[in-house]
């Protein structure tokens, strides 16, 4: 085990076992949901894993260590205290010699889940190509990541304030599978359907965890894309959240922001023109996506005895 990772018991006794552990992200901790809201929403999303036969292992970097597992105190600071460090793969070396607090983002999360042996990770939405690809080259760091380490993603697609063709072609180009979960389209976050055809579709938490198996064999190193629609019950309409989308980038522009403060401030913009809407569409995602993540790590398990 690295020296670096710090496995939370119950965590680690479930490992041990074989039994389905599903990693998830602080970012949407620290950085995406305001407070209490952010706490309510990772205690709901563990508990609908473990409600649904998996153990949860949040993720996070306190005192120089990557942290697999949150207890109630390390949960609550992560939701709570000032300037933790928003941590990509380019920061994640300086963040653990500081011994500073950091929030893992889709690519650290995926390198922590790898680094304990988790093989299904769950988030809200994974980063992409940016919109304006052409003038700025800015490309997130989850899609590197999802090309070199094995990890499964579960997720509602990638954030509809992104450039979703583009983040789709270079996800093939990188030779990242993107399964779509019971759907033929990209989901869009927000919205449950997009334009933009995937090149396969699974209709079972089985069916994911047998290409895993494949996948395994094989020994590719990177990870498995499951987009899985929002419930349309919960979902905003691609032609509403659009146009709410353009107000936003118009704004971020005005205000000079760029890099990793993007996405924090767009979607903070987006929370406020919905009035709270979008707010509630991430945590429905959220949660619809911990059931289906949990399902497949049970699968995966049950596949692997």
């Amino acid at each position: 085990m690295n020296a670096l990772v710090s496995i939370n018991p119950e965590v680690q006794e479930a490992l041990d076992q074989g039994k389905p552990v599903v990693a998830l992200e602080s970012t949407i901790i620290s950085h995406g949901m305001p407070y209490p809201q952010n706490v309510e929403m990772a205690n709901q999303t563990e508990q609908i894993i473990r409600d649904n036969g998996a153990i949860p292992a949040t993720i996070a970097i306190i005192d120089g260590k990557i942290q697999v597992g949150l207890d109630e105190e390390q949960l609550e600071l992560m939701a709570t205290a000032e300037d933790v460090a928003k941590v990509s793969r380019r920061d994640m070396a300086q963040i653990l010699a500081s011994g500073k607090l950091g929030a893992t983002t889709v690519a650290t999360t995926m390198i922590g889940a790898h680094l304990a042996g988790i093989e299904v990770f769950v988030t809200g939405g994974i980063g992409g190509v940016h919109r304006g690809y052409e003038e700025h080259m800015d490309v997130s760091a989850d899609l590197d990541e999802l090309a070199q380490t094995p990890v499964t993603v579960v997720c509602a697609g990638a954030k509809a304030i992104l450039d979703l063709p583009r983040t789709l072609e270079y996800l093939e180009t990188k030779g990242v599978p993107v399964l779509g979960y019971g759907t033929d389209y990209l989901p869009a976050f927000f919205s449950s359907t997009s334009e933009y055809k995937l090149n396969a579709r699974v209709e079972s938490p089985e069916e994911v965890a047998n290409i895993m198996k494949y996948s395994n064999e094989l020994a590719f190193d990177g990870g498995i894309l499951v987009a899985n629609p929002i419930p349309t019950e919960d979902e905003i309409p691609a032609e509403e959240i659009n146009e709410i989308i353009e107000e936003a980038l118009v704004e971020e522009r005005k205000a000079g922001v760029k890099g990793k403060d993007s996405t924090p401030f767009l979607l903070a913009k987006i929370v406020e023109l919905t009035e709270g809407k979008s707010l509630e569409a991430n945590i429905a995602l959220v949660y619809n996506n911990a059931k289906v993540g949990a399902e497949i790590a049970v699968a995966y398990a049950n596949e692997a005895k």
